[in-house]
């Protein structure tokens, strides 16, 4: 996939490297507190090495969105890994992370993002795409359903310790 770059051109997303794993790191931890809350995994270090493992492999669309007149810092991180259903062999595209940073551009670079992994989902020739999201996550829920989403699985979850 080429860079692709916003409709004003402040923004544009490309791929993810290695020199953008620190702030990739920290868009992961964020996503963990929104998913999982106090029982998130919060050590960037641990998110580093599991997103270092997924850069340049084969089947991995890691990008992220950068101001065009600074394309050294992410400002968003989009990431969608290949999958095939066991049973009916298709391939599809697995919708890992999304996220922006907390300022005004978050809903461009988020679009801009999500413009950028469904180009690139068609170029791997995706039968369609999956992704999870927490209930409480109004903003990708917004996202999803803006990008021709649907809702058709719901997990159901009950505690069965003591925390609540």
């Amino acid at each position: 996939m080429q860079g692709v770059t916003g409709q004003d051109g402040q923004y544009m997303v490309r791929a993810a490297t290695e020199p953008d794993l620190d702030a990739i790191a920290a868009f992961e931890v964020d996503i963990a507190r929104v998913s999982f809350g106090d029982g998130a995994i919060t050590d960037a270090a641990f998110h580093r090495r599991r997103v270092a493992g997924a850069l340049g492999k084969p089947g991995e669309i890691a990008l992220v969105a950068v101001a065009a007149d600074a394309l050294d810092v992410p400002l968003g991180w989009a990431w969608m890994s290949a999958r095939t259903n066991s049973l009916t062999g298709e391939r599809y595209g697995n919708f890992r992370s999304l996220a922006a940073t907390d300022m005004s551009a978050r809903g461009p670079v988020g679009d801009l993002l999500m413009t950028a992994v469904l180009e690139a989902a068609s170029e791997a020739g995706f039968t369609h795409l999956s992704g999870k999201v927490n209930a409480a996550n109004l903003g990708m829920r917004s996202l999803y359903r803006a990008f021709g989403f649907t809702a058709t699985h719901l997990t159901m979850e009950k505690r069965t310790d003591q925390r609540q």
